[in-house]
C-alpha cells in the first residue's frame, strides 16, 4: 500500500500527516509542531485521535521551519518505518497568475513559485523549504503543490481589482485571497453535513494566528478579506491587517524607514502582539487582566463584525457563519464577542453550544445559523495528491 506525506507550513507552525491511498485517502497519523523559534512542541496522533507522540522540542531543533520538519519526519519515521511515501503534497501559499491547480512540482515550477516570495514573506520561503527538504528526502515520490489562492480565482472583477491604472491588474497586482485550502475544506464539509446551506449564502471565518474571511455561495468563494498579500483583512498574531496606505507613506517620508524596515513592522510586529505589547497568542491575551490585552482583542473582535457585514453584502444576505482555525474552533469567548449584538442580522448565538463548542452554536430559532467546523486543510491536499498521481 502506498502513503501521501502532506507538508502545510504556517507562519509560525507546521501541520502534518500521512495518508494511506485507497478509494479515498485515509489519515493513519496527523501532527503539528507549533510555536517554532519559541516554545515549540510536537504533537502526533493516529486517526482516532490517540496520542502517538508528544515532546517539546528545544530551540536548536525547531528554531525555523527547517528543523521543524526535520523533527515532523523523525517521528513519522518511528511509527511508521514501512510507509512508501509515493507522493508529498505541499501547501503553498501564494500561487500568482500561473497556478490555481494542484500542479506536479518541477524545477521551473519552483523557480516560478521563488518569484512570490514578495507577496507572502512569512511563507513561501517556508513552504519552498519544504519543497527542498522533500525532494531530499524522497527524491521518487511524486511532489504536488496545492496553492491557497487557488480557491479564490474566481472571483468577480469587482472582487479581484484595485482601483489602479488597469496596467497593474495585468501585471498581477490583484486581491488573490489567502487560506483558499482551509476554506475548500469548509466548503466541502458543507456539502457533505448540510447542503443546504452550503448552497446559499455562508461567511467562513478562519481564525488563527493568521486570520481571513470569506464569502461563500454555492461553495465558491466570492469575495475574501485578504489581498494582494497575506497582511490585508483582519488583525492576526503578528500582521497588521487592513492600514491605510497612507500610513506607509507616512512612514517613509516622516520616519526615514526603508522597504524591509517597513516589512519588518507590518509583518512581524503589529496585530495582536503590537496591539498588545504581550504576546500574539490569543490563549495569553484572554487569560491577561493587562487593559491593553484586552484592548487588543476588543479590537480583532471588531474587526471580524465589521468585516462580516461587508461580506453579507457582497453576498446579497446570510445564511450562515462558520468559525474555523486555531481561535475560530477553540476560543469560546472570541464567539461569543463577535456575535453578540448581532441579532439584527439574524444571529442568535446559544451560550451553553458555544462554551463547549458544539458544531451548531446559534439557537434553534437563530435565522442565521453559526457553526464550529474544524479545517482539515490536509485531507485537501492527500485528495488532490492522490488525484495527480491516479492520473
Amino acid at each position: 500500500m502506498s502513503h501521501v506525506l502532506v507538508l502545510n507550513a504556517g507562519s509560525s507552525s507546521l501541520k502534518f500527516g500521512l495518508f494511506e491511498c485507497g478509494d479515498a485517502p485515509r489519515a493513519l497519523a496527523t501532527g503539528l509542531v507549533e510555536r517554532i523559534g519559541g516554545a515549540a512542541a510536537l504533537h502526533l496522533r493516529d486517526d482516532t485521535g490517540e496520542m502517538l507522540a508528544r515532546y517539546d522540542l528545544s530551540p536548536k531543533n525547531a528554531g525555523d521551519h527547517s528543523g521543524a520538519l526535520s523533527a515532523a519526519l523523525t517521528a513519522i519515521n518511528a511509527k511508521f518505518p514501512d510507509a512508501q511515501v509515493a507522493a508529498v503534497g505541499h501547501r503553498v501559499v501564494h500561487g500568482g497568475m500561473d497556478f490555481s491547480e494542484p500542479t506536479v512540482i518541477t524545477a521551473d515550477v519552483v523557480a516560478r513559485l521563488k518569484a512570490f516570495i514578495p507577496f507572502a514573506p512569512l511563507h513561501q520561503p517556508h513552504n519552498l523549504a519544504g519543497i527542498a527538504a522533500a525532494l531530499s528526502a524522497f527524491p521518487s515520490a511524486t511532489q504536488i503543490a496545492c496553492f491557497d489562492t487557488g480557491f479564490h480565482r474566481h472571483h468577480p472583477f469587482v472582487n479581484d481589482t484595485f482601483a489602479l491604472p488597469r496596467s497593474y491588474h495585468d501585471k498581477g497586482v490583484r486581491r488573490y485571497g489567502f487560506h483558499g485550502l482551509s476554506y475548500d475544506s469548509i466548503s466541502g464539509a458543507l456539502a457533505d453535513m448540510a447542503p443546504t446551506l452550503h448552497a446559499g449564502r455562508v461567511v467562513v471565518a478562519h481564525l488563527g494566528n493568521g486570520a481571513s474571511m470569506c464569502g461563500l455561495l454555492g461553495g465558491r468563494s466570492i469575495a475574501s478579506s485578504m489581498g494582494f498579500s497575506a497582511l490585508d483583512g483582519l488583525p492576526m498574531g503578528t500582521r497588521c491587517g487592513q492600514l491605510d496606505p497612507g500610513v506607509i507613506l507616512y512612514m517613509m517620508q516622516s520616519e526615514g524607514l526603508d522597504a524591509d524596515a517597513i516589512a519588518d513592522l507590518l509583518y512581524k510586529k503589529s496585530g495582536l502582539l503590537g496591539l498588545s505589547g504581550i504576546s500574539h497568542d490569543m490563549r495569553r491575551l484572554l487569560a491577561s487582566d493587562d487593559p491593553h490585552a484586552r484592548e487588543a482583542v476588543d479590537y480583532f473582535c471588531f474587526r471580524i463584525r465589521r468585516e462580516l457585514g461587508g461580506l453579507a453584502a457582497a453576498l446579497g444576505g446570510l445564511d450562515a457563519v462558520v468559525f474555523t482555525g486555531g481561535i475560530g474552533e477553540n476560543a469560546a469567548p472570541i464567539r461569543q464577542a463577535v456575535c453578540t449584538g448581532l441579532d439584527w442580522i439574524g444571529i442568535e448565538l446559544d451560550a451553553q453550544r458555544n462554551s463547549v463548542n458544539d458544531t451548531v452554536i446559534s439557537t434553534d430559532f437563530s435565522r442565521v445559523r453559526v457553526m464550529v467546523i474544524p479545517t482539515n486543510e490536509e485531507l485537501v491536499i492527500a485528495r488532490a495528491a492522490m488525484q495527480v498521481i491516479d492520473k
